[in-house]
């Protein structure tokens, strides 16, 4: 190698490889001990200045120095949603097999537009795994994405595409997540296109009101387009009545989509699946594998029942991608026709080595603990004379508060949340439930168990008495 002439590459393989399996034990270790770390810390002014106003280096200080201030920097203000004691949102822990399936896919750089090579057919493969998981078509066209918000805004882009409405409307539960707003503004459609239907006591989206706003809608000259149903929502973990929601779509030949960003992953398990009955009726369903999947960020799914449909909403053949009949070029373009990017990673090869690995069987139990840990917390949370829940519990989410007779409980609540999360103990988040400040637990991790969440009541009720 010419020492002159500039490249990426190391200069001295051998150090190189010392340093990244040094990196390497580094990484894991961080992983093994976070049980002893705290679950988030404020960052010291010092580290933060450091971070915020580092100047673009014009030179380098070397690899090795480079990665360690990753440990030594950057790493140990993380918030670690990987600790057992993090439930502050839905966020997958993550795990050590799927972090190493990421470094091959990183190492080997696979464009995944599609393309004739091995890294496609095992997209596909996995993707047609994920179908018969969720009780779709074995030929569902389907595509992995950035985020279960690009995945729900694809879907509705195909519903918009196929239908081709004149005065489009959509509808959702008061509870949908807030992706829906966003989607509005992408697809170019007024504020007043998303009909927000209210929803019965469990914070379910109520199917006889769903019905009648169709009908006023059609009256008023509007194209429904589009059902939405949600399969856990943000802020209790609620299912819409899927089965209901799909007779009404196709009662009224509309498009039923399904947002499962989190609890489509419920039907793995065959207790928890009835739960979810409908949603392999759906045309169009948008999971996230790195929520209850437990998989490093990012790596949400689309699935569509009519590949015609998905194809013919983002199909583009440009001459330098045309398919061939030989070479790379012969297995086309797919994944890029069934979506916005032409450039892709290999985000799937850490699902296909960990379904390969642990099998799918391994990830329905582990989301059957969560639920089974969460309504534990809930019945402890009822039992507690300190504490109330604020909603049922249906899945993996909970909603409660500390209670103190003659307080307010809204201010009260919020200053324990955020003593909770400065003392590195554990990590909840909050919401408003029926216009009250509740602490929110969601747990989508694998890693939790029953003594952390004893810990998490006794450390809110010793903070609450200080």
């Amino acid at each position: 190698m010419d020492p002159d002439r500039p490249t990426l590459d190391p200069h001295n393989w051998p150090a190189f490889r010392q340093t990244a399996h040094a990196i390497l034990d580094r990484a894991l270790d961080a992983i093994q001990q976070l049980p002893s770390q705290p679950v988030w810390r404020p960052m010291p002014p010092e580290q933060r200045a450091f971070l915020a106003n580092e100047r673009l280096p014009q030179t380098g200080i070397g690899p090795e120095a480079a990665l360690a201030d990753v440990f030594s920097r950057v790493a140990p203000y993380a918030m670690h949603s990987g600790h057992p004691r993090f439930w502050g949102w839905v966020q997958g822990s993550g795990f050590p097999l799927a972090a190493l399936g990421d470094l091959v896919a990183s190492c080997l750089n696979a464009h995944l537009a599609g393309f004739d090579h091995a890294p496609a057919i095992a997209e596909q493969t996995t993707l047609r795994w994920l179908a018969e998981l969720m009780g779709f078509p074995r030929d569902a066209s389907g595509v992995f994405c950035s985020s279960g918000t690009m995945a729900n805004l694809l879907a509705l882009v195909v519903a918009r595409n196929h239908l081709k409405p004149a005065r489009p409307v959509l509808y959702a539960s008061t509870e949908v997540h807030g992706w829906a707003r966003k989607a509005l503004t992408v697809l170019g459609l007024p504020p007043d296109s998303l009909r927000l239907i209210p929803v019965t006591p469990d914070f379910t989206m109520d199917s006889r009101a769903l019905s009648a706003e169709i009908a006023a809608g059609r009256q008023q000259g509007h194209t429904p387009f589009c059902v939405i149903g949600t399969a856990g929502t943000v802020n209790t973990g609620a299912i819409d009545p899927l089965d209901e929601l799909a007779a009404i779509a196709a009662q009224e030949r509309i498009w039923f989509h399904v947002d499962g960003a989190f609890g489509a992953l419920a039907r793995l398990h065959p207790d928890l699946a009835p739960l979810l009955n409908g949603i392999e009726k759906a045309d169009s369903l948008a999971f996230d594998l790195h929520k209850w999947g437990s998989m490093p960020f990012a790596c949400a799914t689309l699935l569509v029942r009519d590949p015609a449909a998905h194809l013919a909403a983002f199909a583009s053949t440009p001459s330098y991608m045309a398919p061939d009949t030989r070479g790379p070029l012969a297995g086309g373009v797919p994944f890029a026709d069934r979506g916005i990017d032409l450039s892709r990673g290999f985000d799937s090869l850490k699902v296909w080595v960990a379904l390969r690995a642990f099998g799918a069987e391994h990830f329905a139990r582990i989301i059957r603990q969560n639920v089974e840990d969460a309504r534990r917390f809930a019945a402890a949370v009822l039992a507690h004379p300190n504490f109330e829940l604020l909603a049922p519990a249906p899945l993996n989410i909970v909603c409660f508060r500390y209670t103190r007779p003659g307080a307010d409980l809204d201010a009260l609540n919020h200053e324990l949340l955020l003593r909770l999360q400065e003392s590195g103990a554990a990590l909840i988040s909050s919401t408003i439930v029926n216009g009250r400040f509740a602490l929110r637990l969601a747990n989508v991790n694998h890693r939790s168990t029953p003594a952390d969440f004893g810990l998490l009541l006794e450390t809110l009720e010793r903070l609450a008495a200080a």
